[in-house]
């Protein structure tokens, strides 16, 4: 077997050529597997052949955006999405979250910080797909969910409800300790990266749409006012 099949692949979108060569070369250079897109389009093309541990997305790209890109895709995959961008501002961040990114870097930036930002996310998502629970919490039910934590994975009435890698987290610490009220800062530690107190938020609510009934007024998932949240099986 080519050693170089248990590299993690990484997919490159950018419509800059000069900036997505250099990128490939460098992460290349650092133990990755790297294919490259110009284009959310020819990401699409990649995506039907290739699987990938990790996507490096440019937001500013000309026809569909990186976020809207990352929208789209977040409604049938959950790879991990590291964003490009010159927006640095705090709503442009949270409008990302909203999303499904797992984290950001601002243009300009440092290769070796993306290297270091890559790296945290692939850990956290090998954290979240291969933690083993104890068996007897193996699988918790609330509703018509079923949650397996040592698979990371949700099911509404049979049917598998793609997660981010950030949202396996939080339903792993959610599901582990049902009707616990878990704070912000406790949630924060438990995602990880340049998660703040306000990207929770933004991830609990986007946890909700895909959890509850009418999430506008949330039966499982709920806010404690002061405190956090907690997960009920009401």
């Amino acid at each position: 077997m080519d050693a170089s099949t248990d590299k993690p692949h990484i997919l490159v979108v950018d419509d800059d050529t000069r900036l997505r060569e250099l990128l490939k070369s460098f992460l290349s250079r650092n133990d990755f597997r790297v294919s490259t897109a110009a284009s959310a389009a020819e990401a699409r093309q990649r995506l039907s052949s290739l699987d990938f541990d990790l996507i490096v997305l440019d937001v500013m790209m000309p026809g569909e955006t990186g976020l809207e890109f990352a929208t789209e895709l977040r409604r049938t995959d959950n790879v991990p999405i590291l964003m490009l961008t010159a927006m640095v501002e705090t709503k442009d961040r949270i409008a990302g979250l909203e999303r499904g990114v797992d984290d950001y870097l601002g243009k300009p930036f440092e290769p070796r910080e993306l290297l270091l930002r890559i790296q945290s996310v692939l850990r956290r998502g090998r954290s979240a797909g291969t933690v083993a629970a104890p068996e007897a919490q193996r699988q918790v039910t609330f509703g018509p969910m079923e949650f397996d934590l040592a698979l990371g994975e949700l099911t509404d009435k049979g049917k598998r409800v793609p997660l981010t890698d950030a949202e396996i987290a939080l339903m792993r610490a959610f599901t582990g300790r049902i009707g616990e009220v878990l704070s912000r800062e406790t949630l924060c530690k438990i995602v990880g990266a340049s998660v703040n107190e306000r990207a929770i938020d933004v991830q609990v609510t986007r946890l909700r749409r895909k959890i509850e009934p009418d999430p506008s007024f949330p039966r499982y998932l709920r806010t404690v006012r002061g405190q956090g949240y907690r997960l009920v099986d009401a």
